[in-house]
């Protein structure tokens, strides 16, 4: 498959040009790349249901990008200051990799439980140039106990990972006191809110956002669930891996 920048990536650009954001051609040439092997990846490596390009561009990049624009303009992203990133099960590279590629000041880990998927990312990153982007081949429940990773994060993404129940306990330990976890949610978002409050009360995390992402298409809008971490994740979370998904703190 051979993606021309100028014709096949229009619905990326149109998009992007609604949120606000220019994409530079070689901004537009890394997309088209990562069009090209999420496409011919995606059958062998479980990556994504949706073969349709444009469908991509909406789904997969512009919701990535809409992300984006809401971290920087809630203070949170911003192009020449640095931020230390880690996007837990990062599979397809959703929402990590679209992030960096607009914003290069990110300091991006990608974190991936999946073999296949962990390959795919080595590959696409080394692919687009990307040198400073790290991939871990690991589960949450044992990075998160890692020096140099635990309480380290400035922000962590979560893109249709696990339940915000579950989702708080992989993901707070990674962040310092006063990071931010950012989680696309679908329409159950405000009631996973309400079902996470004692895993974030436990692991040190306050919701201060619960609003549509600004998507730049007609239809459903996922939401922006933000979670700042107020206090240290005690010692004991995340518990062992599997846990926190077979017995969710309620």
């Amino acid at each position: 498959m051979d993606y021309r920048p100028d014709t096949e990536m229009a619905v990326l650009l149109r998009g992007a040009e609604a949120l606000g954001l220019s994409l530079s051609p070689t901004e537009t040439d890394a997309f088209a790349t990562y069009l090209t092997e999420l496409l011919l990846a995606s059958p062998a490596a479980d990556l994504t249901s949706i073969r349709d390009p444009g469908e991509v561009q909406r789904r997969h990049f512009l919701e990535s990008l809409a992300l984006g624009r809401a971290l920087e303009s809630l203070g949170l992203l911003e192009r020449g200051r640095e931020t230390r990133a880690i996007d837990i099960g990062s599979g397809a590279g959703l929402p990590g990799v679209p992030l960096r590629i607009v914003w290069p000041s990110l300091r991006l880990t990608l974190l991936e439980a999946e073999r296949r998927k962990a390959e795919f990312l080595r590959r696409l990153i080394s692919l687009l140039g990307l040198d400073d982007v790290q991939v871990v081949w690991a589960r949450a429940e044992e990075m998160a106990r890692q020096p140099g990773h635990r309480e380290a994060y400035d922000l962590a993404l979560a893109r249709a990972v696990a339940p915000m129940p579950v989702l708080a306990e992989l993901a707070l330990p990674f962040l310092r006191v006063g990071g931010h976890l950012a989680t696309p949610k679908g329409e159950r978002a405000a009631r996973e809110v309400a079902e996470a409050a004692r895993a974030l009360a436990e692991c040190g995390g306050q919701v201060v956002l619960v609003e549509p992402l600004a998507v730049p298409y007609p239809g459903p809008r996922p939401t922006l669930v933000l979670v700042r971490k107020v206090s240290p994740t005690p010692e004991r979370y995340p518990r062992r891996p599997g846990i926190p998904a077979k017995r969710p703190l309620r």
